[in-house]
C-alpha cells in the first residue's frame, strides 16, 4: 500500500482477534511513533505497552475507559498503547501554547498509520479517566497519559462514517 492507501484504508477497529501480534510488526509501529516529528525535535513522549493480561484487568477493573456502550472490546486486543506527554520537554509558542499534545497527536497518528500498513487495527481513545490509569500503569508526576489505542488484528467490518466535502474546511489564502 503506498501511504494514501494506507491513509484510506484506517478505521476504527472495537473488535480484535485474540490472534499475538509478531513483535518484528509491533517494533515497526512503535519505530514509526519514535521517529515522528516535534517541535523543536524535543520528543516529549512516552508510550507504554501493555500486553499483561493482568494489567489489562486492573485498568478495565479502574473503569479507565468510559464507554457510553461498554468497553469490553478495547480491553480485548492483544495490546494496548497508552501514549504519555511530558511537557516538561516540550516546546513552548511565545505566546506561552505548549505543545505537547500537538507532538504527541503526530507522534500517536504515525503509530496508527504504520499499524494500518502492517495489517493491524486500532482505535483512538481520548474518552478515558486519567487518575487511575497513572495508577494502574505507574505513570509518574509530571508525565500525563493522552491517548490509548488497542492494536490487534481486526475482527470488525467498520462502516465508512462518512468525511466533511473539501469545499467545507479547506479555504484558500484566506477563510
Amino acid at each position: 500500500m503506498d501511504i494514501y492507501e494506507i491513509i484510506s484504508a484506517r478505521h476504527s477497529i472495537r473488535k480484535y482477534k485474540s490472534i499475538p501480534i509478531e513483535e518484528e510488526k509491533l517494533n515497526r509501529v512503535l519505530e514509526a511513533a519514535r521517529i515522528a516529528p516535534s517541535a523543536g525535535n524535543r520528543q516529549p513522549w512516552h508510550f507504554i505497552v501493555i500486553k499483561d493480561e493482568e494489567v489489562k484487568k486492573q485498568l478495565k477493573e479502574a473503569q479507565v475507559y468510559i464507554s457510553p456502550k461498554g468497553g469490553d472490546w478495547f480491553y480485548s486486543a492483544p495490546v494496548i498503547i497508552c501514549a504519555c506527554g511530558e511537557s516538561s520537554k516540550s516546546w513552548i509558542r511565545k505566546d506561552g501554547k505548549d505543545y505537547r499534545d500537538v507532538d504527541l497527536a503526530i507522534a500517536f497518528d504515525h503509530l496508527i498509520l504504520a499499524a494500518t500498513a502492517e495489517g493491524l487495527g486500532t482505535c483512538w481513545i481520548g474518552a478515558f479517566d486519567p487518575i487511575p490509569a497513572k495508577k494502574v500503569l505507574g505513570i509518574p508526576e509530571g508525565i500525563e497519559p493522552i491517548v490509548f489505542t488497542p492494536l490487534g488484528y481486526s475482527d470488525d467490518s467498520p462502516q465508512d462514517r462518512g468525511r466533511k466535502s473539501k469545499s467545507e474546511i479547506i479555504h484558500q489564502n484566506r477563510w
